[in-house]
């Protein structure tokens, strides 16, 4: 698709899906309950590696530290780490119940509370510090938070973690997001689209704040093709999920404990892709 062909397609959808003075943006018009998503993405069959809490008795960054130079040195990248980044990121923060129903609240807000947004961990393991449960070289594991665990959905050798990494410090590692468009289509109709771009902005900006709380910096790879992300985190192919389902990628960020000391690339390299 032309850039022009490709610029005309998002002004058409933007004038399409606009709400009116006398009518709205179509959708189905009622909420179909036989059909509602699972808020949930499973990999049936993945090993699971579950994931600590933050320790209910431990320090915590005071909420005005979240917007002043860190005042200490970032925590070191581990499994228990890690637990906390996604715990205050896309993990869960309680439980509702009325009339027989129950459904979770989530740490990053969501429109119509329908989390439409995945999260994916790319950690190359490059200086074999980490658990054996992440693999010798590293892994991609999909964050499922109903559970608060990674399921992995791949190990790679430490070759493609350095090649994939070259341009950073060896403690950085990868965060991805993705889309299933269904979860808000089901509710919004065609304006599904601008809901799960509203709502990967707002995990964007939980994973900020959640890094910023372990002294960690995140940089989105905003030079990354969707192709490439696709390729990355693994969602390029079906895997056995409804056609519906199918997650679209988002972004790329890149978390480096304790900052960048020079200008990083605002990519990653084609060929270990």
């Amino acid at each position: 698709m032309s850039p022009k062909s490709t610029l005309e397609t998002v002004l058409a959808y933007h004038q399409r899906t606009k709400h009116h003075f006398h009518a709205y943006a179509r959708s189905l018009g009622y909420l179909d309950w036989a059909n509602q998503p699972d808020p949930f993405r499973r990999y049936e069959g993945a090993r699971q590696i579950q994931l600590p809490f933050r320790d209910p008795n431990g320090t915590i960054l005071p909420y005005e530290e979240l917007y002043r130079p860190a005042s200490s040195g970032p925590d070191p990248v581990s499994k228990e780490s890690i637990g906390r980044l996604f715990q205050f990121f896309l993990g869960l923060s309680a439980w509702k119940e009325f009339q027989g129903s129950r459904w979770a609240l989530r740490m990053n807000p969501s429109s119509g509370n329908l989390h439409p947004t995945e999260g994916y961990l790319v950690l190359p393991n490059r200086r074999e510090v980490l658990s054996e449960d992440f693999g010798p070289g590293g892994m991609v594991g999909h964050y499922l938070s109903e559970d608060h665990s990674l399921e992995v959905r791949t190990l790679f050798d430490t070759q493609i973690g350095q090649d994939l990494m070259a341009g950073f410090s060896p403690e950085s590692f990868l965060i991805g997001l993705t889309s299933i468009h269904w979860r808000e289509a089901w509710k919004y109709g065609e304006r599904a689209y601008r809901y799960c771009q509203h709502d990967v902005g707002h995990a964007l900006a939980a994973l900020v704040f959640s890094a910023r709380m372990l002294g960690w910096t995140v940089i989105h790879l905003e030079n990354l093709s969707d192709e490439s992300i696709d390729r990355i985190l693994g969602t390029d192919r079906e895997d056995g999920c409804h056609p519906m389902e199918r997650e679209a990628p988002d972004l790329l960020a890149v978390v480096v404990p304790g900052g960048p000391t020079a200008e990083l690339p605002l990519s990653l390299p084609e060929e270990p892709i």
